[in-house]
């Protein structure tokens, strides 16, 4: 009998016109997998074949709109999904509803919310529907029950707990999960063990993940818990890469990429990292349409066994990254969503570093400025922030000018040097796309039609923060903020909290300012200052969005004094409105 390996995961969820909605799955045999909603919507795939590894992403068509659909994963037409001897809730699948003015009525929420009844706004006028977007970056897997935990809890976990035991409680409509899903290079004890019983640790790469297999033993660790497990299979998620995934510091520089080249191990490492990638992550990223237009897509499900097609592709995407776009966007209602790659679209060449190909950032314009007067809200979520402390924006800014032989070869050799050990490869290490970013934001933001808020969505730099620019020209009708928040689950060394608050520091500020003095460096377009944080911890942020209307909450898992781990909660540190009606 064919088992599930790992999932469901819930990934797509029609937030246009409802009805539709994606699952993956991961099984342990070739098999037809099946999903049953309540009230009869149905979707089936046969699974494809992956290095030894059987996958699914099952499309669900007939879901009603507006509506909570509990649902059941079968293999062979034998039930998996849910556990027989699960104590969760039901895995649902929440549909969205289009806003009805002539009855003021939004199901949707009304779905979310068990037992409340859904009135009208203040002097009669109809409410529109709500969506509360949680987000957040850098996981390390939970600790196996019972062990401590070096991190402290979950967020994610502890986010998954307090769902599953409060019924009552409102779960985000949409996960994004902002990067370093799995870390590659950073291996938890159990998985050195177990790479320790497959291969040689004392020859390169040692204890970081090597190949394929390796991959998928990440996959299993980060997402087997059985609560997180529950809570990818009912909240849908949004996701995207960041370097651990792959390697620190991944395509810091041409220098970087080429000496990494002369590695003997590290063309399996890249070519398995893309493509894990794509099977665990990027697929679920992609609408219905978008899969059935998708020939990559097509050819691994229709040959017997896609692991040659889909390692042609990964070799392809390493040799000439412009030829893939990993970027992506979904609408919900009048909230448009674009998640921006900022690790593998980059160009490196010194003198032409962008963060984005030319391809790409005309992709990313296109569907930032498309349909005026439609968006509400346009959220830009990219792994690395746009706007980052003062001083350490400086810092990079200095040294991309630098390595690029603003003060000569010498100071250029000591910039590659420092790029790479300080890890100075944000957006203000490619100057060039940080001001084209903001020009963009700007026009975004302009005129009637612009949205109420156009907001950067971040992590990487693991503490939360709040940021707001200023424009040394016209300032945007719309409010932008940058949102950063990280980790969800990893340390956070003393080095990092009194490094970070130093930089949003008076004398961090000008001390910035002295090193881009030092490179020559134009003051950039925009000023900022930090409006909230930094805050430090396991955290996730949560935008909740209803019309024009915008709110902010921050929350951190913690321990109750006194008892142990499993005792997490999650605790507000931070609620804000960033627009109103």
């Amino acid at each position: 009998m064919t088992g599930l390996r790992l999932g469901p995961l819930l990934r797509y969820v029609d937030g246009e016109s409802a009805g539709t909605a994606t699952i993956w799955v991961e099984t342990d045999g070739p098999c037809t997998a099946e999903v049953r909603c309540e009230g009869g919507a149905y979707g089936s795939s046969r699974t494809f074949l992956i290095a030894g590894h059987h996958y699914a992403l099952i499309p669900v068509t007939g879901l009603a709109p507006g509506t909570a659909a509990a649902y059941e994963v079968l293999l062979d037409e034998r039930r998996v999904w849910p556990p027989e001897d699960s104590t969760l809730p039901p895995s649902v699948i929440r549909t969205p509803a289009a806003f009805s003015p002539e009855t003021g009525t939004d199901p949707a929420a009304d779905a979310r919310r068990p037992g409340s009844t859904q009135s009208t706004a203040p002097g009669g006028a109809a409410p529109a529907p709500e969506l509360r977007v949680s987000f957040g970056s850098c996981r390390w897997a939970s600790a196996p029950v019972g062990e401590p935990d070096p991190v402290g809890p979950d967020a994610l976990h502890t986010l998954a707990a307090t769902l599953a035991a409060d019924p009552g409680a409102v779960p985000p409509d949409v996960l994004l999960l902002l990067g370093d899903q799995v870390y590659a290079d950073e291996t938890s004890t159990a998985t050195r063990r177990w790479l320790a019983e497959r291969r040689d640790l004392s020859e390169p790469p040692g204890a970081e993940v090597a190949d394929y297999e390796e991959y998928t033993r990440l996959y299993d660790e980060s997402w087997s818990d059985p609560e997180v497990r529950w809570l990818l299979s009912t909240v849908p998620s949004c996701m995207i890469f960041d370097d651990h995934d792959v390697i620190d510091d991944w395509n810091t520089s041409a220098s970087w990429v080429a000496e990494m080249r002369t590695k003997p191990w590290w063309r399996e490492r890249i070519l398995s990292g893309l493509m894990s990638y794509w099977v665990y992550q990027h697929l679920g990223n992609l609408s219905p349409a978008e899969l059935a237009t998708d020939k990559l897509y097509a050819a691994v499900r229709g040959e017997a066994d896609g692991t040659g097609r889909l390692r042609e592709f990964a070799a392809e995407a390493d040799a000439d990254p412009a030829r893939v776009r990993w970027s992506y966007r979904r609408d919900f209602g009048r909230t448009r969503l674009l998640m921006v790659d900022s690790r593998a679209a980059r160009v490196l060449e010194e003198g032409q570093r962008e963060m984005l190909d030319a391809e790409e950032a005309r992709w990313v314009r296109d569907q930032a400025l498309t349909d005026p007067g439609e968006r509400d809200h346009l959220l830009i979520g990219t792994s690395l922030p746009w706007l980052l402390p003062p001083l350490v924006h400086d810092a990079e800014s200095w040294n991309a000018a630098l390595a690029r032989g603003e003060r000569g070869k010498r100071w250029a050799r000591f910039g590659e040097a420092l790029r790479r050990g300080a890890d100075l490869e944000h957006w203000a290490a490619f100057p060039t796309s940080f001001e084209k970013l903001a020009g963009l934001i700007a026009e975004a933001g302009e005129g009637p039609d612009a949205p109420a808020t156009v907001c950067v969505l971040s992590g990487d730099v693991h503490h939360a923060y709040v940021a707001e620019p200023a424009w040394r020209t016209a300032q945007p009708r719309s409010r932008v903020v940058q949102l950063t928040c990280s980790p969800v689950h990893n340390s956070i060394p003393l080095s990092i909290r009194l490094g970070f608050r130093f930089g949003w520091s008076r004398v961090g500020r000008r001390l910035g300012r002295a090193f881009a003095r030092h490179g020559r460096v134009d003051a950039p377009s925009v000023t900022w200052g930090k409006t909230g944080g930094p805050w430090f911890g396991n955290q996730l942020m949560t935008l909740t969005l209803r019309g024009r209307a915008a709110r902010l909450s921050l929350v951190q898992a913690q321990i109750r004094d006194g008892e142990p781990e499993t005792g997490a909660r999650l605790v507000t540190v931070d609620e804000r409105e960033l627009a109103t009606e």
